[in-house]
């Protein structure tokens, strides 16, 4: 991981008029943010997205959370054993309050991980885990059906909520617990943690509001941000100058036109990472009959010029992809390079009976990845040259999950973060048989499905031997690869930018999640 001195603002956005910004949002010891969208809901487990998961590190704590290095750092649990091949015991901090005045027990990780596993979006990850018991108030046990070598990883994605907050019925009669994905709930709408930050106000889309609380249990943390003001502009300049004009202190993403200025603006800080998340696309197989055709995927994946976007769109701030796992992961496979050939393209086109083309719908996001809208317009284009037309639809975040969960275009956009730091999550996610039941694929709009590659997953998921495991993983990638399961565009950097008070560096990591609890702001 290798930091420049430029700042990255993975914080929200503040308000742009004085009718968003209280004047309470003046004092030095508020953080005014502007994120390119806000969170969906303040239920946790409703999605699992960038914008939840910074959501949960602001108002709850993991277990375990990952350092800069990737290394684990305790946070409600302070200690843990493997006490023997599928049983993990872990020690849980004492004295901590959820924001409601009700105590943190081991129970309220019994219930927490109950519920991940009703997610729609979560159980898939939690799928390995055959049962948690509480030993007693402060002392926990995992087991799993066979050996798991990742609990650690999914200890990070463990954020325990409040269970008596959360249980019970509302004032509808609905149960408190309920997930309704891109509804409306109670979970959704109230929210009671552990964290550093407690929501004050909240409208979606506009501004949410959260202030220091009093009785967090981490004394030790540095950070003196009391209040935080999150607005989300989406449009790139529009952050960029709500930035410059210090109109807010913290932005997320920087958009690659605008690195340049910003480091070279003598009152604000860019940090920039080497990032890990894939943007891709899917090619649905259920809405398109063509993309049955392994040829057929092969060609669109030769059409797409990789390296182009990457150097054009996206100004070298992206690394081009031809697979899931960056350089670093286990199923990383050195020699799988991108294939741009537009001749090649055509000839597997012919091949396949399609030498014509055909003709179909395509959506994105227009706020969620850099340069999302302008990547999938240039994806377009470079499919007309097989004579593929394409009818696309580009859409605010907050609008295009609901089309993406509902699989409404024949190839649609989605980025990927490993939520495990480990190869076997993408698959997991993006690539295996769906299964609505279990959780498998559940972002697999492309409905590619091979039952030999998943069995593979599985079996890599239980090898403790890390070269054995690296090399099923690699097999999994190549196969992919080899059937042109999805097209990959690349690996996304990351940048912050933030005004040069604000020292954000200590707290930003490449998992794109700031620790703002630790963040300090110092004297101007």
């Amino acid at each position: 991981m290798t930091i420049k001195k430029t700042l990255l603002a993975s914080v929200i956005g503040a308000a742009m008029t004085t009718a968003a910004l209280a004047p309470a949002a003046q004092a030095e010891t508020t953080l005014r943010m502007a994120y390119d969208a806000d969170p969906v809901s303040l239920d946790i487990h409703e999605q699992l997205s960038g914008g939840i998961l910074q959501l949960s590190h602001m108002t709850f704590d993991p277990l375990v959370r990952w350092t800069q290095d990737l290394e684990f750092e305790p946070r409600l649990a302070t200690a843990w054993e493997q006490v023997d091949d599928t049983t993990m015991r872990m020690t849980l901090r004492e004295g901590v309050e959820f924001h409601s005045g009700n105590l943190f027990t081991a129970e309220d990780v019994v219930w927490t991980v109950e519920r991940l596993k009703r997610s729609p979006d979560f159980k898939a990850i939690f799928e390995p885990i055959a049962s948690v018991t509480a030993v007693d108030e402060h002392t926990v046990e995992f087991t799993t059906e066979k050996p798991y070598p990742l609990l650690l990883n999914l200890a990070t994605y463990i954020f325990p909520m409040d269970s008596q907050f959360y249980s019970g019925t509302d004032a509808d009669g609905d149960p408190k617990d309920e997930i309704v994905k891109n509804g409306n709930s109670y979970a959704s709408r109230h929210l009671s943690g552990t964290g550093p930050f407690e929501v004050t106000a909240r409208q979606q889309g506009v501004r949410i509001a959260f202030e220091r609380n009093e009785d967090y249990w981490d004394e030790a943390s540095p950070g003196n941000v009391d209040e935080i003001v999150m607005t989300p502009i989406s449009e790139n300049a529009t952050r960029v100058a709500a930035l410059l004009s210090g109109d807010v202190d913290f932005i997320a993403p920087v958009p690659p036109n605008d690195l340049e200025r910003i480091r070279e603006d003598e009152d604000t800080q860019l940090v920039t990472m080497s990032g890990t998340r894939i943007i891709l696309f899917h090619m649905n197989q259920e809405r398109v009959e063509a993309f049955q055709d392994p040829r057929v995927r092969q060609a669109f994946a030769y059409a797409i010029n990789q390296e182009g976007i990457a150097d054009r769109l996206m100004k070298g701030f992206a690394t081009p992809a031809a697979q899931f796992s960056p350089e670093g992961y286990a199923g990383h496979v050195d020699s799988l390079e991108p294939r741009y050939d537009i001749e090649r393209a055509k000839q597997l086109m012919a091949e396949a009976g399609y030498e014509d083309g055909f003709s179909i719908t395509m959506m994105a996001p227009n706020n969620r990845y850099v340069n999302d809208a302008k990547i999938a317009q240039a994806v377009a284009a470079m499919l007309a040259r097989i004579n593929v037309t394409v009818d696309l639809k580009t859409l605010p975040k907050a609008q295009y999950w609901g089309e993406y969960d509902d699989r409404v275009a024949d190839m649609m956009m989605i980025g990927w973060h490993a939520d495990t730091e480990d190869s076997a999550n993408f698959h997991e996610y993006l690539t295996q048989c769906p299964d609505p039941e279990t959780g498998a694929g559940q972002y697999n709009a492309g409905n590619y499905c091979n039952p030999e590659l998943d069995a593979l997953v599985a079996e890599a998921n239980l090898e403790v031997d890390r070269e054995a495991r690296a090399e099923m993983l690699q097999q999994v990638e190549q196969t992919l690869y080899d059937e042109a399961a999805f097209i990959p565009l690349h690996w996304q950097d990351l940048a912050w930018a933030s005004a040069d008070h604000v020292n954000i560096e200590p707290v930003l990591n490449v998992m794109n999640f700031p620790y703002l609890g630790d963040l300090v702001i110092e004297e101007e």
